[in-house]
């Protein structure tokens, strides 16, 4: 039986910078460059969020997808400093982590098995996508 999805795009705007306990200042430098800056810089990020449609019947089942994103992810996220947040405790703000976190974080407000992937789109050049653990 064949499967459509739906995919919802959210945007929020978040600073972060790339740096890890486990690596000397100049470690740090010589992996992520200018991205290590001590101030830290910013993106515009877009998150795609793809659900099964069968989940998705109505315009009222959009809504509620839309108010657990923009609960759990925009208003979480939104203007902030991502090294500041819980999850990344022990993560550095890499894209491949934040798109995991994102998945981490609607899979427990979502239907089960709804949730089929997150794209995050960071830059014009780099995405990050991420559909749970195979």
């Amino acid at each position: 039986m064949s499967q459509v999805h739906v995919t919802r795009r959210y945007r929020f705007c978040a600073a972060h910078r790339l740096n890890t306990d486990l690596l000397s200042p100049e470690e740090n430098w010589a992996v992520f460059g200018k991205c290590n800056n001590p101030n830290g810089h910013g993106h515009n990020y877009v998150a795609l969020v793809t659900v099964k449609s069968g989940m998705l019947l109505g315009a009222s089942d959009l809504d509620r997808l839309d108010q657990v994103v923009n609960e759990r992810i925009v208003e979480r996220f939104d203007h902030r400093d991502l090294n500041g947040d819980p999850a990344f405790t022990a993560l550095t703000t890499t894209g491949e982590n934040l798109v995991k976190v994102i998945w981490d974080i609607l899979e427990l407000g979502l239907p089960a098995g709804s949730l089929q992937k997150v794209g995050v789109i960071e830059t014009r050049d780099n995405y990050f996508e991420y559909a749970g653990a195979q």
